[in-house]
């Protein structure tokens, strides 16, 4: 039951700092044909999920009920993908092919890199 609260409590904040920094970043790009606030978070995300990884695999710096409060709820909340997955499929609705396919590959691509670097940099500080 704690871990339940806990997750819970971290995708609270999770999701209403997911909300502000989309909200931020789409509105300084002023862009309503690319969801560049989503990109954002995701890769913001995708960094510190990857930078925390590498200390909790490496040095154990997480108790169990310390993951589930930020891997599951503050991140989770943070990055989750159905937004993105709306925005695409809401792009390929409205004919705009081109950046439905940008919008999954800048994500996809992205994601992947900063989730490598977040480990390469955190590895990188505490070896």
């Amino acid at each position: 039951m704690t871990n339940i609260l806990l997750v819970g409590l971290g995708g609270f904040i999770g999701s209403i700092l997911r909300y502000l920094a989309s909200g931020y970043v789409q509105q300084v790009t002023k862009s309503i044909d690319f969801p560049y606030g989503t990109l954002a978070v995701n890769m913001i995300g995708c960094f510190v999920i990857g930078f925390l990884a590498q200390l909790a695999e490496e040095r154990g710096m997480f108790t169990s009920e310390a993951r589930s409060f930020v891997f599951v709820g503050i991140l989770g909340g943070f990055t989750t993908f159905s937004a993105f997955g709306n925005e695409t499929l809401n792009l390929a609705r409205d004919s705009q092919m081109m950046n439905a396919l940008a919008n999954v590959g800048a994500n996809v691509i992205l994601g992947l890199f900063a989730v490598w670097l977040g480990r390469t940099v955190s590895y990188l500080i505490w070896r």
